[in-house]
């Protein structure tokens, strides 16, 4: 993990779940909105992919590289804390994290300050996304849509793999399970997975994400599953601009976008169902 352009005094090193806990708080600070239980499922994936640089042992910068699998991993929590900007601590943080995808194409999700810089990185955009956020309007119909039990984990994983660049059963096991976290699935008239969502608890609305969908009508049934389960409370979920049923979908809804960031990758990725993503699951993993 040596640099010989690591600012002196920066020790970086892998992060442990419960050092993680400053790092959310970073990004609540930001107006990120993180998950109240998100940890627990994104050290699942890759244990070894959270990174902290310390100055006399206080963190004072952050970044994730998770590795899905020998050809993808997604980069996240690019933080330095509030005072300790300046100081070339990101940088060095982010070197080592970066080492950790070794050859595999990384993806993430990049706020817009930060875009440029990814691009001199080697990023390129894949497209735009757009946070709505708002109060899903009660009394719609959800024919089709229940609450996931264990037997539905194997198809939902399967679903899942379609519409993501990389399978993900590590990550998935601990989302679908964490305490607060609330999935919705559809199925259509043969019984096939159609579409299936994930409600989860964060610092300043609900989440909802992943919100995969076959078509906009699966997506609407979704929704007005959501909204029940949401009762009043808003929500906030992350849509690709490219995909415009989705965007209308939310904005016919009266959500209002909030945020912006552009998914960026620095080489291919496995082909996906974009059309099918009508939320992305987290921009921290992707």
């Amino acid at each position: 993990m040596a640099n010989s352009a690591r600012p002196a005094g920066l020790l970086v090193a892998r992060a442990r779940p419960e050092d993680w806990t400053v790092v959310t708080g970073w990004a609540a600070d930001e107006g990120w909105n993180p998950g109240l239980h998100d940890g627990a499922a994104f050290f699942a994936q890759d244990p070894g992919g959270f990174f902290l640089g310390r100055i006399d042992g206080e963190p004072v910068s952050a970044v994730s590289v998770v590795r899905y699998g020998a050809a993808y991993a997604f980069l996240g929590f690019y933080l330095v804390r509030p005072g300790a900007r300046g100081n070339g601590y990101g940088l060095a943080t982010w070197r080592t994290a970066l080492a950790h995808a070794g050859k595999r194409t990384v993806g993430l999700d990049g706020v817009v300050a930060q875009q440029d810089a990814y691009r001199r990185s080697g990023f390129r955009l894949a497209h735009r996304t757009l946070r709505f956020a708002g109060v899903l309007p009660g009394g719609g119909e959800a024919p089709g849509v229940r609450r996931a039990v264990p037997a539905d984990h194997a198809a939902i994983a399967a679903y899942d793999s379609r519409c993501v660049p990389a399978d993900r059963p590590g990550f998935l096991a601990a989302w679908l399970t964490t305490p607060g976290h609330r999935t919705v699935v559809r199925h259509g008239g043969d019984g096939r997975l159609t579409g299936y969502a994930v409600l989860r608890p964060a610092r300043d609305t609900l989440r909802v994400g992943p919100l995969f969908a076959d078509t906009a009508d699966d997506a609407r049934a979704l929704h007005a599953a959501l909204a029940e389960e949401a009762a009043g409370r808003a929500v906030a979920l992350d849509v690709p601009e490219t995909n415009a049923p989705a965007v209308a979908l939310v904005e016919g809804f009266g959500l209002a976008p909030s945020f912006e960031t552009a998914r960026m990758y620095t080489g291919p990725v496995r082909p996906f169902a974009a059309e099918r993503v009508y939320g992305v699951t987290t921009l921290e993993l992707g």
